[in-house]
């Protein structure tokens, strides 16, 4: 018998701010509100002037059907996350580019306009790494993110990123040149952040 992949197991995963689940078909406007936003598409290199992020192209047919596949596809994890105070969408945490070989992948945080500034991003992105290291065959869980982002860096640090270096120039914005800045963190760092946070609580 065929052992089933563990990236088609799509967890639900409860946290005190926001729980993690698959996508549902109630999230599509919670999205396309999203995609649409000018602060989305400039912190993710979308577009490349305040201009075209004032007016995103976003089709919604592509958009749909994209997200309906999610569950269908192997080698990435793609879980939506809900504000547990609301129960509405409020962005998504993604795992993709899955290296078998290498035991490496990448990550990605998206949070709309209602999912900012609250904390949601940093405990959606703790509670996917802890899934991650302890269900997945991962050693090393890799992002970039742009240098005018230095919220979002701070909040990958204070979950256990580490900066690794920077690509330079990698983004054209508004006539002007941006660094995107590379972070990773390896399963024995998690590990020992989750033994010491261990015996912080037993007082060890």
């Amino acid at each position: 018998m065929t052992t089933p992949s563990p990236w088609l197991t799509a967890p639900v995963i409860t946290g005190a701010l926001v729980t993690l689940r698959p996508y549902e078909p109630a999230d599509l406007p919670h999205v396309l509100e999203a995609l649409a936003d000018p602060e989305v598409a400039r912190l993710t290199g979308s577009v490349h002037s305040d201009e075209e992020a004032s007016r995103p192209d976003v089709d919604v047919d592509h958009v749909r059907e994209w997200y309906e596949g999610l569950a269908a596809r192997d080698g990435r994890l793609d879980l939506m996350v809900v504000d547990n105070a609301t129960g509405t969408w409020a962005g998504e945490v993604v795992l993709n580019d899955w290296d078998p070989e290498n035991e490496t992948c990448n990550f990605r945080v998206l949070l709309g306009p209602g999912g900012r500034d609250r904390g949601l991003g940093t405990e959606a992105t703790r509670l996917l790494l802890d899934h991650a290291f302890s269900h997945l065959p991962l050693h090393r869980i890799s992002l970039g993110v742009y240098a005018f982002n230095p919220r979002a860096q701070h909040v990958y640090e204070k979950v256990g990123f580490v900066l690794e270096g920077r690509e330079r120039d990698a983004l054209r914005y508004g006539g002007a040149r941006v660094d995107q800045l590379v972070m990773s963190v390896l399963r024995p760092e998690w590990r020992a952040r989750q033994e010491t946070g261990a015996r912080q609580e037993t007082g060890a």
